[in-house]
């Protein structure tokens, strides 16, 4: 923990949750990160529950009853902690893998579908290891104009990105 704000390591980026979408025909969904320049982004295929779960994340909704990953995260304050942010740490075989850092240090394996949510769910930071972006990431236009053209602009590249490949290309 040596960045200034306590959150992994220097190299770390932080990302932006884009959004959720569904991939046609397929019905594949997949969570969008995006690098703060708006260069590179990164797609998380999910299962459906955990798209959902992201989905209700952005949008602030909240459940009657907790579910899975508010429950976590109330166990968690319960016990004294919190959730500091989530970092995408490697890429294994084509599968993201990311940890949960948590207040005095500790960190926990876990999905990055998992960890996303409850980024979204405590306001946590999504923080990448460069070479995790370099892997997993895809070329999104950047620019020197207007950020919210410039989120426009990769979330169109990577609709079209997402017209000609499978999940299988990731494998």
């Amino acid at each position: 923990m040596t960045e200034a704000n306590g959150h992994g390591s220097p190299a770390d980026i932080p990302l932006t949750v884009l959004g959720v979408r569904v991939e046609l025909p397929a019905q594949q969904h997949v969570v969008l990160l995006l690098d703060p320049p708006g260069d590179t982004v990164v797609p998380l295929w999910v299962g459906a529950p955990e798209a959902a779960a992201a989905a209700l994340a952005l949008e602030g909704v909240p459940s009657p009853r907790p579910l899975t990953h508010a429950l976590l995260l109330e166990t968690v304050a319960a016990l004294g902690g919190r959730l500091e942010a989530v970092r995408l740490t490697a890429v294994v075989e084509g599968v993201v893998h990311a940890s949960l850092e948590l207040r005095g240090g500790a960190r926990v394996d876990a999905r990055a579908s998992d960890a996303v949510v409850l980024a979204l769910r405590a306001q946590a930071p999504v923080l990448c290891a460069p070479e995790v972006l370099a892997e997993a990431g895809l070329p999104a236009r950047g620019g020197d104009g207007d950020p919210e053209e410039d989120e426009e602009a990769a979330l169109h590249d990577f609709r079209a990105f997402l017209d000609d490949v499978a999940p299988e290309d990731f494998a």
